[in-house]
């Protein structure tokens, strides 16, 4: 600071200059003081979101806390046992057959609606007093669950040749009484309740099962008859009994038990324990077919390469009305099945289907699908992208190798 004049005129020039400073000095503080105001709000502002998320964050800690504790809880609870209800008193008590073993006359929970506990109901036992409470569900096997087609097949009618009249058999039996079944009431009627398809392997029993699954609007149920084979005595018929009890609550359904002589063979005289078990759960699948208890809306398919060994119980009517051979295809019918397997296949024009025909009069149907296969494989070999005839004359001798001998044992058997 410069000293103080003792003039008059430099007092007032000194006195002007220093007013000027100490204004600029005040708006300097002044400026400071407005930019750490704004500091400070901002510091603020930053602090009060951080609370608020830190509070958010506390408060799904919070949730997470007591979900914890309440699963931790659950988790220490005592196990309840499973129980099948035996009677219901006069008194309100209830008469339960517990897993463990014996019978107890219990209470049950208020909770519980009575009109639903009845006679046979799986319930849920508290394991100090035996008191029910939960009713559970019915139980249901995973592999019986597993049987129904959820995702139908892609196959058709269209991709079965040379089946005309078998087709039209298994569509007036299965299809019609399930789509139409006012026209069995007009004529007075019961509709029949199963079907039987029987004939070499290869013609065709299993794909015209898949065709029916695609162009029906039920519910297909698939099972091969090996499966109903256990180990364990009455697991085989308890999977009968789930088995249709399934196909009941998921009517209109069809039921396709594929490879029916390996739990439908003749029962004989003398047998093994293996083959007492068999014949069990064979006689639970005909009190099934064709028992005491209404079937429903229930339809059945079965396919065997030996109707010989079947068991005359089972191929009655009234459990499978309709006995329908899949043959050898005819010629006019391996003309339709090349057509089927050629049809997206890239081969030259000059290739003659009924020549091809004509060679192989003694083919299946997988015959055919397996010539048209290899043809194909024929022609990757060579690193070619179309099919020729030379190709399909290599086909046909290699897949026919022993097709003669094959055929004329099939012919034997079911003639």
């Amino acid at each position: 600071m410069p000293p103080r004049p003792t003039n008059k005129d430099d007092m007032s020039k000194y006195l002007v200059s220093r007013v000027r400073d100490l204004e600029r000095e005040v708006l300097q503080l002044s400026n400071e003081n407005k930019r750490i105001k704004d500091g400070f709000a901002q510091r603020i502002k930053w602090l009060e979101d951080k609370k608020r998320s830190l509070e958010n964050e506390k408060i799904q800690l919070d949730r997470e806390v007591r979900r914890l504790r309440s699963e931790l809880e659950r988790l220490k609870t005592v196990p309840l046992i499973v129980g099948t209800v035996v009677d219901i008193l006069d008194n309100g008590k209830v008469v339960v057959r517990s897993s463990t073993g014996p019978n107890f006359v219990v209470t049950t929970s208020q909770f519980i609606d009575k009109e639903s506990l009845i006679p046979g109901s799986r319930v849920a036992l508290n394991q100090q007093s035996f008191s029910i409470i939960n009713i559970l569900p019915v139980e249901k096997d995973p592999s019986v669950l597993s049987m129904e087609i959820e995702e139908k097949p892609s196959f058709t009618y269209n991709d079965v040749g040379g089946l005309a009249d078998q087709i039209e058999e298994i569509r007036e039996t299965v299809e019609l009484p399930l789509l139409h079944p006012e026209y069995f009431k007009k004529v007075g009627i019961e509709p029949p309740k199963g079907v039987l398809l029987y004939g070499p392997p290869g013609t065709g029993k299993t794909l015209v099962a898949k065709a029916v699954a695609h162009e029906t609007n039920s519910v297909f149920i698939r099972l091969i008859g090996s499966e109903l084979v256990q180990k364990y005595i009455g697991e085989g018929a308890r999977l009968v009994r789930e088995l249709f009890k399934l196909a009941k609550e998921k009517s209109p359904s069809i039921v396709f038990i594929d490879e029916a002589d390996a739990i439908g063979a003749k029962r004989l005289e003398s047998s093994t324990s293996g083959d007492r078990e068999v014949q069990r759960t064979l006689m639970q699948l005909l009190a099934e077919m064709d028992g005491f208890s209404p079937r429903g809306d229930v339809r059945i398919i079965a396919a065997t390469n030996r109707p010989d060994i079947i068991d005359p119980a089972m191929l009655r009517p009234g459990r499978f009305d309709r006995l329908i051979e899949i043959p050898t295809p005819n010629y006019e019918g391996l003309i339709q099945i090349f057509n089927i397997h050629t049809r997206k296949m890239n081969i030259n024009k000059d290739i003659d289907i009924k020549e091809l025909a004509s060679r192989v009069d003694s083919a299946t149907g997988a015959d055919v699908k397996a010539i048209c296969t290899e043809a194909g494989m024929f022609a990757i070999r060579e690193k070619r992208g179309t099919v020729t005839f030379n190709d399909f004359e290599n086909a046909i001798a290699k897949v026919l190798v022993n097709v003669d001998g094959n055929t004329e044992e099939a012919g034997v058997m079911y003639t």
